[in-house]
């Protein structure tokens, strides 16, 4: 339903609807579990932009949410049964995405967290990008900290967290009516347990027509009445065609670590790409990143050709730490590089927290998080945004550690 000053009545499920009456902003209800809404197929149309949800069918699909977002330049693929993460990003000949082994939006009912030693978040792993967190983020293993009595806790963790298994609670679509009319696709998605946390994600993808860029904008809050940790890491993930064999990772790095001994051998080329390579064991970097005169960072991955580019935009205020994982694998095993910015690395929570890494919040307490991600294309186009990396870096020279923080076992 739509919610303004003029209010548009509608039965069907599929529709179209005629260009936007003046107001401050048309709202548009697709989600609902207060309400006990659900659209299953539904459709916006401003003429040079569309809004479209769907729900998928067959196999481990079924029964998933898709929403596109076609601004007339970028088209978005949000899923809000899997924790409102982001499928893929299609513009022309530039795709922002991977082609996993996981062929089929899989289901979070479907997924067992906990199988294979706590890996079960592979088994729907394909998206370009999925929050990790919020409870946890990082590896399986085993947790341990002091609890408020005094004695010690303990808590098997699965990888990754739960948010990006966690079905959207509500969903909504938002048009701006003022220019530059920007489409937002906003959800809520709760993490909250009996004895144990209570998080509520509220999470919005918006892009403006016409424009080759879109943002994600999160809050967390902390809905208990104890303060409560909670890590986040955006795990984006690219793939062909931006990535492939001599393409470059560009991050203006104040100190850079291998997270494993595997990785510390071949740290001096953390920064560019092998041809999918059969047996390729992943490889994965610890970066603290640096700063421009008003606190904000940007990593750019580009092509080998260096005509084509996407950029990430943040404040390491915000997340301070990023993860840059290599896996150029064989095509068929996942050929995929992951630029993550987080609240800190994915090492298992009790190495996380040992380091200062593990941030909490107060009852009530919230926090914000925004990224802005934008394409580029022509090598001029390319090299600007390069030389935007080169700029915060400046004449400081990161400091490269050559050994691994911790010692994870079997690494």
């Amino acid at each position: 339903m739509a919610h303004c000053h003029r209010l548009w009545i509608l039965t069907a499920l599929w529709f179209v609807l005629p260009a936007l009456s003046v107001c401050a902003q048309q709202r548009y209800v697709l989600t609902s579990a207060e309400q006990n809404i659900h659209q299953e197929r539904w459709r916006l149309n401003g003429g040079q932009w569309s809004v479209e949800k769907k729900t998928l069918h067959g196999g481990k699909q079924e029964g998933v949410d898709l929403i596109t977002i076609d601004n007339g330049v970028l088209e978005i693929d949000l899923i809000p049964t899997r924790g409102m993460s982001i499928y893929e990003i299609r513009s022309g000949d530039i795709r922002l995405g991977w082609d996993s082994p996981v062929e089929n939006i899989v289901h979070p009912g479907l997924i067992d967290l906990e199988s294979r030693g706590g890996l079960g978040w592979l088994e729907g792993f394909n998206e370009w990008m999925v929050r990790c967190g919020l409870e946890f983020a990082g590896h399986p293993g085993t947790d341990e900290w002091e609890n408020a009595g005094g004695g010690t806790t303990t808590m098997d963790l699965s990888l990754h967290g739960k948010i990006g298994n966690i079905p959207a609670s509500e969903v909504e679509v938002i048009i701006d009516s003022d220019a530059p009319h920007r489409i937002r696709i906003r959800g809520v998605v709760y993490e909250k347990f009996f004895y144990g946390p209570k998080l509520k994600l509220t999470t919005e993808v918006s892009v403006v027509p016409g424009q080759d860029s879109f943002r994600i904008n999160d809050t967390i809050e902390n809905l208990g009445t104890q303060d409560q940790e909670f890590q986040i890491i955006y795990h984006a993930n690219f793939g062909a065609p931006l990535l492939g064999d001599g393409a470059k990772v560009h991050a203006a790095v104040k100190s850079i670590a291998p997270m494993d001994r595997h990785a510390a051998e071949n740290i001096d080329n953390y920064a560019t790409y092998l041809p999918p390579t059969t047996g390729f064991v992943e490889q994965v970097y610890l970066v603290e990143p640096l700063t421009d005169e008003n606190g904000a960072t940007v990593a750019v991955l580009q092509n080998a050709a260096g005509d084509r580019a996407a950029s990430m935009h943040w404040t390491p205020e915000q997340l301070p730490y990023l993860t840059i994982w290599k896996n150029t694998a064989a095509t068929a095993d996942g050929y995929v590089t992951g630029i993550e910015p987080g609240t800190g690395y994915p090492y298992n929570r009790k190495i996380e927290r040992a380091a200062g890494r593990v941030p909490k919040l107060a009852p009530g307490q919230t926090r914000q998080f925004t990224l802005d991600i934008g394409l580029h294309r022509g090598q001029e186009n390319v090299a600007a945004i390069v030389d935007a990396v080169k700029s915060i870096q400046g004449d400081r020279q990161p400091v490269v550690k050559r050994e691994p923080e911790a010692v994870v076992s079997g690494q």
